[in-house]
């Protein structure tokens, strides 16, 4: 057998998982089962533009919920520990761009729970792996997305 990927991820995010993948099956596959009945009643399925559209957001359900599903069987739940000297994943880190004073805070998720736009970013990230296993206080070289590096220091970790 193969090695399965698997996926860390807190508590908070295997249930908002469990969650979506419970939409999927009971509010979305239904949905798209009666547009694809729906569409058949219009006829000639061969120039049955509606009955393409449902079969293909069909075929994009069914994906996500193998996807998901797959990723629910592979999850590995992050516990939260109470060492707050050290990044880890389920961690909310705050660090300071070096010269400067303008804090900002990453939580440090699994990659299927990120959420750049909410402050969730991949433990696969160039910038979380830099900063996981680092303590309070250290100053760190990140690496930004254009190539260059920024310096930063972390002063909060939780």
């Amino acid at each position: 057998m193969e090695n399965q990927k698997q996926y860390p991820m807190t508590q908070e995010g295997f249930e908002k998982l469990e969650q979506e993948l419970e939409e999927l099956k009971t509010v979305k596959r239904p949905e798209v089962v009666e547009k694809i009945k729906v569409a058949r009643s219009f006829g000639d399925l061969s120039e049955n533009s509606e009955y393409d559209a449902a079969k293909d957001e069909q075929g994009f359900i069914e994906q996500d919920i193998q996807r998901i599903e797959n990723m629910i069987r592979n999850a590995i739940i992050i516990e939260d520990t109470d060492d707050n000297d050290v990044v880890q994943i389920g961690k909310t880190v705050t660090f300071v761009e070096l010269p400067g004073d303008e804090e900002e805070s990453y939580q440090i998720v699994g990659s299927a729970e990120a959420d750049a736009f909410n402050g969730k970013i991949s433990n696969e990230s160039p910038m979380a792996q830099s900063l996981i296993g680092k303590h309070l206080d250290d100053e760190v070289r990140v690496p930004l997305p254009n190539g260059a590096e920024m310096n930063v220091k972390i002063v909060n970790i939780q």
